[in-house]
C-alpha cells in the first residue's frame, strides 16, 4: 500500500526532473534504476535513466544499458528502517507501487507513456516493465 507522505514527495522529485528537463527524442524506454544505498541503514535510492533501445525479449534488462540521459546525481532516497520489513524485496515493491501510480495519475505522465517501455529495478537485477506501449 503506497504511503502517502513518501509517494508526495517521490511525486514532487520525479515531476520536476519530467519537467525541467529535455528527453532525447530517439528515447525507446526509461528505466527507474535502484539502489541500495545502506543495508544497515535501510536507505534506498531511485534514478531516471532514458534508454536508446528497448527490447521486449531481453529478460535481463540489457535494453537499459543503452543510457542515453539520466538524472545523474538527482536520487530520491527513502529510510525504510521504520517499516516492518526492511528487505531490498520490500524497497522494491514501495519504489514500483510509486512508479506505477506515477503512471496513472502523475502530471507529467505523458512524458514517460510516449516512449515504448518503462521498466524498475536494482542495477545488479532484473528489470520488471511496468508499461509495455504494445500491450496497453
Amino acid at each position: 500500500m503506497i504511503q502517502i507522505e513518501i509517494y508526495e514527495e517521490f511525486e514532487k522529485w520525479l515531476s520536476d526532473i519530467l519537467e525541467n528537463n529535455d528527453m532525447p527524442e530517439n528515447t525507446a524506454a526509461f528505466n527507474f534504476n535502484l539502489y541500495e544505498e545502506s543495508a544497515e541503514e535501510h536507505l534506498y535510492s531511485i534514478q531516471l535513466v532514458a534508454a536508446g533501445e528497448f527490447d521486449p525479449d531481453d529478460s535481463e534488462g540489457n535494453w537499459a544499458c543503452d543510457e542515453i540521459w539520466s538524472c545523474e546525481e538527482n536520487i530520491f532516497t527513502v529510510d525504510i528502517s521504520d517499516e516492518e520489513s526492511t528487505d531490498k524485496d520490500h524497497a522494491f515493491e514501495l519504489f514500483r507501487e510509486m512508479c506505477a501510480e506515477y503512471l496513472e495519475c502523475g502530471q507529467y505522465k505523458g512524458v514517460l507513456l510516449g516512449v515504448k517501455a518503462v521498466g524498475i529495478g536494482f542495477i545488479d537485477g532484473e528489470i520488471d516493465v511496468i508499461y509495455n506501449a504494445d500491450k496497453e
